[in-house]
């Protein structure tokens, strides 16, 4: 049986160790075969292939990435994570040359664990916040 804290334990692995190391591995083995992200983008590959693209984008374009985790609420099977999602800009990010900038935004992520692993996942990003650090005046960057 599940717990709640089995439950958010799962949920903050991903975000606290997994991504920030980009460990392909770690990551198929902590997702369900038919796992669902419901924010992937078009064209994105379904399962975890499409968990572990993200993964390597992220990791290639920005350094000393790191999800601080403000808070994490379960209930059943199911972990709400609050976090920030914080590093600077060292490669190309989509068609957006590296910057050099830091960055830190906010994102909350909704993720539904079955047997210990993540089934399925929807996020709210507040990705305005990320490019306008990324691309906009100096004086809107991340601060160091």
């Amino acid at each position: 049986m599940t717990t709640t804290i089995d439950v958010k334990d799962a949920a903050r692995r991903v975000l606290e160790v997994i991504f920030p190391a980009d460990d392909e591995e770690a990551l198929v083995a902590a997702l369900t075969p038919d796992f669902v992200n419901h924010e992937a983008p078009p064209g994105t590959p379904p399962g975890p292939g499409g968990a572990i693209f993200s993964m390597h984008v992220l990791a290639r374009a920005f350094s000393d990435q790191r999800w601080s985790i403000h808070r994490v609420i379960a209930e059943d099977d199911t972990a709400v994570v609050y976090c920030t999602h914080s590093g600077r800009h060292t490669g190309p990010f989509f068609d957006l040359p590296a910057t050099g900038r830091e960055f830190a935004y906010e994102q909350m992520h909704i993720i539904r664990i079955v047997e210990g692993k993540g089934a399925e996942h929807w996020a709210v990003r507040d990705d305005a916040t990320l490019m306008r650090q990324l691309i906009g005046p100096a004086e809107d960057s991340a601060p160091t």
